[in-house]
C-alpha cells in the first residue's frame, strides 16, 4: 500500500500543533495512522520540531513519500541529507566514515545557522521591548509635565483670587473703622450742643 509521511493537526483554535505521522495515503488527514514520528509547532519563532531521526530515516529508506511540508521538515533536520549519503555509500562513492564525517560537518553548520537565527530573533525581541519601554517612559514623562503645568496654573489662579479678595476685606475693615469714628463723634457733638442750652437756662434764672 502507498505510505506517506504527513502532518495531522492537533491543538486548539488559532494555536495549531501538528504531529508528523506515517499513514496510508488513502486515510483522511486527521484519521488513522501507522506511527507517529514527531511533532511540529509553527507558532514559535523559529518553528519547534521534535523528530525521531532514526524512525524517520528508516521510513524514508523503506520508500515512504513525505508531503512537501514534511519533506522540508526532514531536510531541515538532516534526514534527507543522511539518506543521500547512505545511498552514496551503497553505490561505493563514499565510505561510511566519510559519509558520517560529511553529515556531522553539515549538522554543525546547520546548528550554527539555527542558533544565529535564534539569537537574531532574541535581539529583535529585546530591541522591540526596549522601544516599547522608551515609548511608555516618554508618555509617562509627558503626562507628569502636563500634570505639573496644570497644578502650577491652578496655584497661580488661587493666588490671584486670594490677592483680589484681600483688598476687599481691607476696604470693609476701613469702612467699619470710619463708621465707628462717626459714632464716636456724634455723642461729642450732642454734649456740646446741650452745654449752651444749660448756660442759657442758668442766665434766665438769675434774671
Amino acid at each position: 500500500m502507498p505510505v506517506k509521511i504527513r502532518l495531522t493537526r492537533r491543538g486548539r483554535k488559532k494555536a495549531p500543533l501538528y504531529h508528523i505521522v506515517v499513514a496510508d495515503s488513502r486515510a483522511p488527514r486527521d484519521g488513522r495512522f501507522i506511527e507517529s514520528i514527531g511533532k511540529y509547532n509553527p507558532v514559535t519563532n523559529p518553528a519547534t520540531i521534535e523528530l525521531d531521526f532514526d524512525k524517520a530515516l528508516d521510513w524514508v529508506q523503506k520508500g515512504a513519500q513525505p508531503t512537501d511540508t514534511c519533506r522540508a521538515i526532514l531536510s531541515y533536520k538532516g534526514v534527507m541529507m543522511k539518506k543521500h549519503l547512505l545511498e552514496g555509500v551503497k553505490k561505493g562513492a563514499l565510505t561510511e566514515e566519510q559519509a558520517e564525517e560529511r553529515f556531522q560537518s553539515w549538522l554543525k553548520e546547520k546548528e550554527a545557522k539555527i542558533q544565529a537565527k535564534v539569537d537574531s530573533v532574541k535581539k529583535g525581541e529585546d530591541a522591540e521591548a526596549k522601544q516599547r519601554l522608551d515609548a511608555e517612559t516618554k508618555v509617562k514623562e509627558a503626562r507628569a509635565e502636563e500634570l505639573a503645568k496644570r497644578n502650577a496654573e491652578a496655584a497661580a489662579e488661587e493666588a490671584k483670587a486670594n490677592a483680589e479678595e484681600q483688598p476687599e476685606e481691607e476696604s470693609a475693615e476701613a469702612s467699619e473703622e470710619k463708621e465707628e469714628a462717626k459714632t464716636e463723634e456724634a455723642p461729642k457733638e450732642a454734649t456740646e450742643e446741650k452745654a449752651p442750652e444749660a448756660e442759657n437756662k442758668d442766665e434766665a434764672k438769675e434774671a
